[in-house]
Parts: C-alpha cells; structure tokens; sequence
C-alpha cells in the first residue's frame, strides 16, 4: 500500500545550502515515496511480530520511528519481591523483550531510516545509568539529545521514587539540526500527565509525541513503531497528521 504522494527529493536526505542557521523552522529534508505490501497498512492497530514487521518495510524510507522496549530493567536490578502481585502486576503481563532481541529491533529500524533521521528510544533510569550503547553496535544511530519526561506521578524505589522516564534522541548519518529539526521550543524536561487508556501500562504522553513528530518530519511522513503498546503514538501522528505504521505482538 502506497503513502499518499507528496513532493521528494529525488536524493533523501538533500540539505537546501539556503537554510541559514540551526534555528531555522524550514525542513529540507524529504522522505521517498514508499511502496509498502498490502498486510502493511496505514493507520492501523496491526498485530503482528515487531521483527517481521520491520523486515517489510523497504530500506531508507523512513524520518522517524519510535521504539519502547518491553524489559524489566529497574524491577529485576531492585528485585522488590513482590512484582506481579501487589506491585508491577500490569508490566509483568506483558511479554518480555531479551537483550538480544532489542538489539535485533536497533539494527531493523537502522536499516529503515533514511540519512538523518531519528529513532526516540524510551528507557528507564537502570538502562540510562547502566548503559545501553550495546543495543545500538552494528548500527548507524548515535545519540543527539535526551528528554526527561515528568509523569506527574510517583512510582516506586527504595531510596527516591520514580517520576520519570527518559527518551533518547538518536539519529542517523549525516547527524545535523539544521534544515532537519523545526520546532525549537521543545524543553528537555518535559511535564504531563502519565495516563492509562484502555488500561495500558506503558501508555507514553501523547502531546510530547506529537511534537516531536512535527519537529523531525513532513506532513503525510510515515511515522513507524514496531512495538507500539497503546499507539499511543498512532495518536500523536494523527495529531500531527502524519501516517502511523505500527504493530503490537497482542494487536
């Protein structure tokens, strides 16, 4: 199923020289017209594995992607006791992603993303203290920038309680701002409130999202999440009115 047609680059990736600065709010960079097979379809909740969706979609022809790793990270590093019972009960339910198995995600959207686009990464503050370079070897994605996102809710811990999670902005070859990130408003603390639609556990906030969307892509750009939860991210491409290309392993 084809994207709706826009005007391309011939070259993705092209950088208008006439762009003055970083702070500018024109994006130069443009996305190729994309032909996806039938099972592939826009602006649908589709269930099906991450790993083979991702092997679907044709190379370099994606700006943005989204990806939230379903791990226990701080859980099994406290080792509370007491998860899936009265604590972590909804996050344990879900299936659990190995290490190997989010690497294998990294190296499927690198291979779908075109020169200069981004991969936001959520993690939690394990994963963001311990490290996790390792998910991203073999890879053309570094890290440009991170925002904390403040959910206006306490969670657990043995010493501080939880508040947060953070979200790693990664980009590919050539890594560059100019001509390629528009809106220069978005602070690197971002407040709103942790909701629970349809009484998903991960569900993410859904206006930082959105922004994102219209500071790294095109209206009409197909915005991809091969392990999209609550799409929540669906959500925020509709706001942006962008095309969602996501999948969820229970649909």
């Amino acid at each position: 199923m084809a994207a709706p047609k826009r005007k391309t680059d011939p070259i993705p990736g092209a950088i208008d020289s006439a762009v003055a600065n970083v702070f500018s709010g024109v994006r130069t960079v443009k996305t190729p017209e994309i032909e996806l097979p039938k099972k592939l379809k826009l602006n649908t909740r589709l269930k099906m594995d991450g790993l083979d969706f991702l092997s679907e979609i044709p190379k370099d022809s994606i700006s943005v992607a989204f990806f939230d790793p379903q791990y226990r990270g701080i859980l099994d590093k406290m080792k509370y006791g007491n998860e899936g019972k009265s604590r972590g009960r909804e996050r344990c339910e879900l299936p659990q992603m190995t290490e190997d198995t989010i690497k294998e995600f990294a190296k499927g959207i690198d291979r779908i993303l075109i020169p200069s686009g981004h991969l936001f990464l959520w993690i939690d503050k394990f994963h963001l203290c311990q490290g996790f370079s390792n998910w991203l070897a073999g890879t053309n994605m570094d890290v440009v920038d991170m925002i904390t996102w403040n959910k206006k809710k306490m969670g657990m811990g043995y010493r501080t309680r939880r508040c947060a999670e953070y979200l790693i902005v990664l980009q590919t070859l050539p890594r560059k701002a100019k001509g390629v990130w528009k809106i220069h408003n978005i602070r690197d603390v971002w407040d709103e409130p942790i909701t629970k639609k349809n009484g998903h556990a991960h569900r993410k906030p859904v206006d930082l999202q959105s922004k994102l969307i219209s500071a790294v892509s095109n209206e009409g750009d197909v915005i991809v999440d091969p392990a999209a939860g609550s799409f929540s991210v669906m959500e925020a491409a509709s706001n942006s009115r962008r095309n969602f290309l996501g999948c969820d392993i229970n649909g």
